[in-house]
């Protein structure tokens, strides 16, 4: 009995053990955040271990001609701007102010050049002063018109009291007749005085056409851009003396001229077509036009106009061809080739549409002897892909193979950057 006694003494708990500890959750709540520490110094190591990038998306171009066949032939000539025009002065002059370089815009109206104004500013001060003149005469005129009419009026009363005067024998007849010659003089006085009226009114429109003249001769000196379009050449600088110059001159010939200006909107190509293949040519042709600064590039067109005449001495045939899709790279005269395409009849499949994918030169970096771009996967890593690419336009690349166009891509890659290296895309928060 003693024995099961203490057996039991020995499994009751004491009092002060069965209470709960505090110092125990104290330590269980430092480890969580330690736990809760570390986990954010990794995710900041991260943040700064990430590289830093630019990136730029590639860009799709769709060439189509869905009314082009096979070439026909292919003709040579250059580039030409169907407005264009050499600006002189309507009058000589010397010029005093030239506003315009080559290849300044301008719009239509707009002052480019004035010419030495100060003897027509002077002749409009004279002709105005003029027509100031003949009005003063017209208001005196005038005057003179009120008086003689009011003299009138007196004599002719003074004639009709001599008349009964003398018809109740109080005056002689002399008196009377008198008093009519009066009447007689004042009459023709007043009619010089309308007369004088009326030529000082035609001396009066007589001095405002030319105050009329003189104003236009001064706008002359403002030689204005007679259409929107881009100055190509400056031929004269300040100083020079201008002229008129005759139209139909030649550009580079020409002397007394200011600018030569063309509409840049209005590119065509005009080409020499052999007298033998002009029969093979109709409006409304399809042609591809290609020019030798920018021997990758191909631009779509379309027969304008075949000129009514042939050149004897080349046996050729001029043929216009306007360019459907002319960027700002084209420039007057440059040397281009024009292919012409066979019409697709009706039976016949139009070709497929070629795509291009076009990226920055920037993001092509070349590693090991291949080509490769770093594509940015959700903003926060780098994928290294292949690709097989061309120079195109200037900083242009044509990507044939390993892109879509819709990747991100990272521009200047680093010498460092490896495939599924860490990134931070330049300007996006964190």
């Amino acid at each position: 009995m003693s024995d099961l006694k203490q057996q039991l003494e020995a499994l009751r708990l004491d009092e002060d053990d069965a209470r709960p500890r505090p110092w125990k959750w104290v330590g269980l709540a430092l480890a969580l955040l330690l736990i809760v520490a570390a986990g954010l110094l990794w995710r900041a190591r991260a943040g700064f271990a990430a590289t830093e990038v630019e990136t730029v998306t590639p860009t799709v171009q769709q060439n189509t001609n869905p009314s082009a066949g096979a070439p026909i032939l292919t003709a040579s000539g250059y580039v030409v701007a169907r407005r264009k025009a050499v600006v002189s002065a309507k009058i000589q002059g010397r010029l005093a102010d030239l506003r315009v370089e080559e290849g300044s815009r301008v719009r239509e109206g707009e002052v480019i050049a004035r010419l030495e104004s100060a003897d027509y500013e002077a002749s409009v001060g004279r002709a105005r002063a003029r027509v100031e003149a003949v009005r003063a005469q017209m208001t005196s005129a005038e005057a003179l018109i009120a008086r003689a009419q009011a003299d009138l009026a007196e004599v002719q009363r003074q004639a009709r009291l001599t008349d009964r005067l003398a018809d109740e024998l109080v005056v002689s007849v002399d008196q009377r007749d008198a008093a009519r010659s009066r009447v007689t003089l004042t009459e023709a006085t007043l009619a010089q005085v309308r007369a004088n009226r009326v030529q000082a009114g035609a001396d009066l429109a007589q001095a405002e056409a030319e105050v009329r003249f003189a104003e236009a001769q001064l706008q002359n000196t403002l030689i204005r851009a007679p259409f929107s379009g881009t100055v190509v050449k400056k031929m004269a600088e300040v100083g020079e003396s201008v002229a008129p110059i005759p139209p139909g001159v030649n550009i580079s010939t020409s002397s007394g001229a200011i600018v030569a200006l063309a509409d840049l909107d209005t590119l065509e190509v005009e080409v020499d077509v052999s007298e033998s293949n002009v029969a093979r040519l109709g409006d409304g042709q399809p042609v591809e036009v290609g020019v030798e600064a920018f021997p990758d590039r191909k631009y779509r067109g379309v027969l304008r106009q075949v000129i009514p005449t042939a050149d004897r001495t080349k046996a050729t045939v001029m043929v216009k061809v306007t360019i459907l899709d002319k960027d700002r790279d084209l420039k007057p005269e440059m040397s281009a080739k024009a292919t012409f395409l066979e019409r697709a009849g009706a039976g016949t499949s139009s070709p497929a549409a070629t795509r291009r994918v076009l990226v920055p030169q920037a993001a092509v970096v070349t590693r090991n002897g291949t080509m490769q771009v770093f594509e940015v996967i959700e903003g926060t890593k780098v994928r290294a892909r292949r690709v097989e690419a061309a120079p195109a336009q200037r900083d242009q690349m044509v990507v044939k193979d390993g892109l879509v166009g819709t990747e991100v891509l990272v521009s200047r890659p680093p010498e460092s950057l490896k495939d599924g290296d860490p990134v931070r895309v330049k300007g996006r928060s964190r």
